[in-house]
């Protein structure tokens, strides 16, 4: 993959390139200080993790386990300093019992995450997992979920307010509410005054959070 990403960077050096879902061992160091040399690669990573509890994680097949995710995650800090990290996390998985789900949510705040999807699990026939005990009703997978995203919320929204003060090069798209908007590197939605920004890239100053996003000001014209 850090072949791949090289080869693109250098071949679009005027385009923003952005990784979709990474698996956690593809992170390794080499991987990082190597694409921490591209310029143009956004630091933003989505970091499949699907669980913070490794008896579930092993339920589930996955290949990594909380130790393993939890390295990634330090090496990405390492080598990005300040970057967005995302997951999606999957709860009521067949047979998650509470202590499960309570590591999974300790997890989550100890990664630190940017923003989540949470994700009730859903029975698919033919799968293993829907033939598994301990399959949970609706009533659980509602609660367990509302818990995990009241969590996912308050990370979400300290990271968008650690960004205050920030300047960003923001990527401008569409006028909304009076504003134009367009996402920074890190994949923050950011509202600034202006007008005819569409496809523009712009310095601009984080003065506070606002909306689905944070709100800011252009500094260079």
């Amino acid at each position: 993959l850090i072949d791949l990403l090289e080869a693109v960077c250098a071949a679009a050096p005027e385009c923003r390139i952005r990784l979709g879902s990474l698996e956690p061992r593809t992170v390794t160091e080499e991987f990082c200080q190597r694409a921490s040399k591209l310029a143009n690669l956004c630091p933003h990573f989505h970091l499949s993790m699907q669980s913070g509890s490794d008896t579930v994680l092993a339920r589930m097949k996955r290949k990594y386990d909380t130790t393993r995710y939890y390295e990634s995650i330090e090496l990405l800090r390492k080598y990005f300093p300040g970057c967005a990290l995302t997951t999606d996390m999957i709860v009521a998985f067949p047979g998650e019992t509470e202590e499960e789900y309570a590591e999974s949510l300790a997890f989550i705040q100890k990664c630190a995450f940017s923003e989540m999807h949470i994700f009730p699990y859903s029975r698919r026939p033919g799968t293993p997992a829907d033939k598994m005990p301990g399959q949970h009703p609706n009533a659980v997978k509602s609660e367990r979920s509302r818990r995990a995203i009241a969590i996912a919320e308050e990370m979400t929204a300290r990271y968008r307010a650690s960004l205050i003060g920030t300047v960003q090069q923001v990527l401008f798209e569409e006028p909304s509410d009076g504003y134009f908007t367009g996402h920074a590197p890190n994949y923050v939605r950011v509202y600034a005054k202006g007008e005819n920004l569409h496809n523009e890239v712009r310095c601009v100053r984080i003065t506070g959070v606002h909306n689905d996003g944070v709100l800011g000001e252009i500094v260079e014209s």
